[in-house]
């Protein structure tokens, strides 16, 4: 009985390999579908010169403008009617749809402040105090306080007084809290997908902007 079972297992496996191998074609008995696709192949276009980019390549490449960015939204803080109508006057060449001014109201801004100090080296000494007890600082946006050094923007005063509250707890001592701006009414500048092409162009808006700068739509 053993060795039937024996033979039988023979013949199966004998079978199955000529199956396998296409040996019983002729009898119209096909095997499995190949594995191989050497048509594809064929379809490669020079796949030798595939190699990866080095990143100092790379960043050549892009400034070299051979990878193009995606386009992003930019836009500026509002302005005043008058200088709106600059505004549209310097982008009378722009493409349509390019951009828009529309009314927008931009919310002030109260800041935990420090300042103003005598001169910029003791801006640069309590930054470097601040850094021992772990406190982040930021540049400031109104000119008209400095030098001195900005803790933390917020919204609203409440905010800005419940952050004095906790940096004071942490030693920090000499702080107050100011207004940084007031509310900003007027037309905003929307730039909605800002290409290559329109960024060569962007210097074109600085003098109507009067110093506003363009960021990242919010």
């Amino acid at each position: 009985m053993l060795r039937l079972a024996v033979l039988l297992l023979l013949l199966a496996n004998g079978l199955y390999y000529a199956w396998a191998e296409g040996l019983l074609l002729q009898w119209g008995l096909g095997g499995p579908m190949p594995q191989t696709e050497p048509h594809r192949l064929t379809q490669q276009i020079r796949p030798e010169a595939i190699r990866v980019l080095s990143p100092e390549e790379a960043r050549q490449l892009v400034a070299g403008g051979a990878v193009a960015r995606t386009a992003e939204c930019l836009q500026a803080a509002p302005v005043e009617d008058a200088a709106a109508q600059s505004l549209r006057q310097a982008l009378a060449s722009w493409p349509a749809g390019s951009w828009t001014l529309e009314p927008a109201v931009e919310p002030g801004r109260w800041i935990v402040y420090m300042g103003k100090y005598p001169d910029a080296q003791s801006v640069e000494r309590k930054k470097g105090e601040l850094r021992q007890i772990g406190v982040a600082f930021e540049a400031l946006s109104n000119p008209e306080l400095e030098p001195g050094l900005s803790l933390g923007g917020h919204p609203t005063q409440d905010a800005a007084n419940q952050q004095l509250e906790r940096l004071a707890g942490r030693g920090v001592r000499t702080a107050r809290v100011v207004q940084e701006r007031p509310d900003q009414r007027g037309q905003r500048l929307t730039l909605p997908a800002v290409d290559d092409a329109l960024r060569a162009r962007l210097d074109e808006l600085r003098g109507a902007l009067g110093g506003r700068t363009l960021r990242a739509c919010r």
